[in-house]
């Protein structure tokens, strides 16, 4: 591919055509990405010139030469321009003969044309991408992995994908992922249960699947910052399901919820406004010491979303207990509901005035 087009338009490291060309201070052009590589590694010298460059070196995007590198791209002839097509690097995928490195680079590829393309992606799963896609997510190896997560990340956002994908077995490769993968690839298969939960029906397969929750949840535990804002977000989006509450719930989804709130993770108040909508969630909910402290906090300190999550929350589980009321008066919420009862939200005011309203009926207010 990069040998039919001008050298002009290769990065001088990778010898690639450039995606995302930068000028470095020396005044040489390179590809973002590999340019990003040489000073990670701990490089201050131009590629080029070997002259030293700042400690912090300003990438400047050169967007003549990438909107050059486009139009070339357009215009050309398809004889001085043989991009490999979308069903060769497909092929590519399927065969067993196939070295590595050309796997890797048919999905890297793949990924970079489906990213924005919605048509592109019906289109490649119609021609028979999908199960190459997944088999390449059975793989051992961690890159061809990371990148077969990324293509099934960008299939998975097209709709009329979603369904198909799950019919492949996409929630079984990816469960696996969530328990064994590394922690960039665990975060990339929370976020493809978040897509493929879209469609309501995959809501209900994905939680009915065994031990679909009980990953998500064991992520919440095990991983690292990302990690559990995407596990914390695929609860979410397959809790809006009530059969799914229910399975988070005896999976332990709650006490390890209030835990990672109290930690600062704000999604989990939005999970936790969900399995609070059914009785075993209050009930798991009213046995954790500090909880009402907790959620009173957020409506001190969380944005807009969360405080009325957690207004919501809060009301549920004082409509329930007369005691929490009383632990929420001395936890001050009564000063914040005031402060709230004025705010431009209508959401946030009108869930304010039910919460007053319930420790007044319980009173909790004198």
């Amino acid at each position: 591919m990069a040998t039919q087009l001008p050298d002009d338009f290769k990065c001088p490291i990778s010898l690639e055509i450039m995606s995302d060309p930068v000028i470095l201070p020396s005044g040489h052009t390179f590809d973002r990405a590999s340019i990003q590589r040489w000073l990670d590694a701990g490089h201050r010298t131009c590629p080029i010139t070997k002259l030293p460059l700042p400690e912090h070196p300003c990438l400047i995007p050169n967007h003549a030469l990438r909107s050059l590198i486009s139009n070339y791209t357009l215009v050309a002839p398809s004889k001085s321009q043989p991009w490999p097509q979308p069903q060769t690097l497909i092929s590519a995928l399927t065969s067993p003969s196939t070295p590595l490195e050309t796997k890797l680079n048919s999905l890297t590829q793949l990924a970079r044309l489906t990213k924005h393309d919605s048509a592109l992606r019906r289109k490649l799963t119609e021609w028979g991408a999908a199960p190459a896609v997944l088999r390449c997510v059975d793989s051992d190896d961690s890159n061809l992995l990371e990148k077969a997560l990324s293509l099934l990340l960008n299939l998975s956002l097209d709709d009329d994908n979603k369904v198909g994908l799950v019919a492949e077995g996409a929630v079984n490769r990816v469960v696996k992922v969530l328990r064994l993968g590394s922690p960039d690839c665990r975060a990339i298969a929370a976020t493809i249960i978040t897509s493929l939960a879209v469609v309501e029906v995959n809501k209900a397969t994905i939680g009915a699947y065994p031990d679909a929750i009980q990953a998500l949840v064991w992520l919440l535990i095990s991983g690292k910052g990302r990690e559990k804002k995407e596990a914390a977000t695929a609860l979410y989006a397959i809790c809006s399901f009530a059969d799914n509450r229910r399975r988070a719930i005896d999976c332990g989804a709650v006490p390890i919820l209030i835990g990672l709130l109290d930690s600062g993770l704000e999604r989990a108040i939005e999970v936790l406004g969900l399995l609070v909508k059914c009785k075993e969630g209050k009930e798991e909910m009213m046995k954790v010491n500090g909880c009402v402290k907790v959620l009173v906090q957020v409506l001190r300190n969380g944005s807009s979303r969360g405080i009325q999550y957690g207004l919501f929350t809060l009301n549920c589980l004082c409509n329930r207990c007369e005691r929490l009321c009383f632990e929420a008066m001395n936890e001050g919420v009564l000063d914040i509901c005031m402060g709230l009862m004025v705010e431009e939200n209508e959401k946030i005011r009108r869930y304010t005035s039910s919460l007053v309203q319930t420790l007044s009926d319980n009173h909790a207010i004198g």
